[in-house]
């Protein structure tokens, strides 16, 4: 029954394993996205009515370019899989911040989401890494939050990046939001004695709680440490600039700036990007990549068309990872594409783009 789907989750797998091996890519990044939009055109009812009302015959498909973005708000209003639900291995769910329903991204085969994922972090915050290095969340286990793709990708940096160590001496903030301070100072004083880095993963909202209860106070990581920030605010605490927070970071934990990483996601793609401050001391901060099985580009909120280099325009992202969902995602973030990658200039104000709207009307059926 799912023949054609798992050749594709090999193909695409096939990009990540190139990647690690420092290889030329299997095949062309175009010609795997066009197969992938025919396979979810003949199996996602909503792609296939965006294709019809846009007039395109997924069958004469050449170019990633050609392919209609399903915008993010879908996945809140329609179901974006190419399988029935019995058949998901696991359902990722949005925090449901933005129009009351929680989107959901359901996954059959999520170990292509896996490779990818751990892949480019690995290369992003821990390539110059030789061994295991005790790794300190601050954010929920999987056990208090299952069905968050974010806590599912930090889980698996812990099991493959990590020495051994117990769920709560890894994940510092329990159910109700609070930092296990303690538990944080006895793990630096460990690895300070035994001269390894710490990799401290986190979100912004859990940061700028962290630097509030320290006040001047601070944790003075171990020589070779780092930062991995992620995730916006949602009104769980106060917004910080991401200068500022990134130079109070690097005061409190004793570690250059250009060891802080930010990580740009979402739960409706299977990709990640990161700054790449960490292996290139002269790339700026606030620049992120992609790897190559993903692209993103700065569109026209409103005609959807390819904005030029250096301006700015919303992210429209093919990600060769979401076989089973949609290959080519409209989000509301503003983008503007510069010679390093892409910058992330955060989301569109007021109500959602013209050009995503209309896409989901299209996607409805209305």
């Amino acid at each position: 029954m799912f023949e054609q789907s798992d050749e594709l989750h090999r193909r695409a797998r096939a990009f990540v394993t190139a990647f690690e091996a420092k290889a030329a890519m299997p095949e062309p990044f175009d010609a795997l996205a066009c197969d992938i939009a025919r396979h979810q055109a003949a199996h996602v009812e909503g792609f296939a009515r965006l294709c019809k009302a846009r007039g395109i015959d997924v069958t004469a498909l050449e170019r990633a370019s050609q392919i209609p973005a399903v915008p993010t708000d879908a996945f809140k209003l329609s179901r974006v899989a190419a399988f029935p639900e019995s058949d998901a291995r696991v359902v990722f769910r949005t925090s449901g911040t933005t129009i009351g329903a929680r989107g959901a991204h359901a996954m059959r085969d999520v170990s292509t989401y896996d490779a990818a994922a751990l892949a480019f972090g690995r290369a992003s915050v821990a390539r110059d890494l030789a061994k295991r290095v005790p790794v300190l969340v601050l954010g929920p286990s999987p056990a208090v939050l299952p069905d968050s793709s974010l806590t599912h990708m930090i889980d698996l940096f812990v099991h493959a990046l990590g020495t051994p160590a117990t769920s709560a001496e890894t994940y510092l903030i329990d159910a109700d939001g609070i930092i296990d301070l303690e538990s944080f100072d006895t793990r630096v004083a460990r690895a300070l004695v035994a001269h390894e880095p710490i990799l401290v993963l986190g979100t912004s909202f859990a940061y700028v709680h962290l630097l509030d209860a320290l006040g001047d106070e601070g944790f003075r990581l171990p020589h070779g440490s780092r930062v991995m920030q992620t995730g916006g605010y949602k009104g769980k605490s106060r917004e910080v600039p991401a200068e500022t927070l990134r130079r109070d970071l690097a005061r409190a934990f004793h570690v250059p700036t250009r060891a802080i990483v930010a990580e740009y996601g979402m739960t409706e793609l299977s990709s990640q990007f990161y700054e790449q401050t960490l292996n290139d001391e002269h790339l700026p901060h606030g620049v992120y990549a992609e790897p190559p099985w993903a692209r993103v580009e700065a569109v026209d909120p409103e005609t959807l068309t390819p904005v030029a280099d250096g301006e700015i325009g919303i992210a429209r992202i093919v990600d060769l990872m979401n076989v089973d969902s949609a290959v080519v995602v409209l989000a509301a973030d503003r983008v503007r594409r510069v010679p390093q990658g892409f910058e992330l200039l955060g989301r569109a104000p007021g109500a959602a783009p013209r050009g995503c709207s209309i896409a989901i009307d299209e996607i409805m059926g209305r």
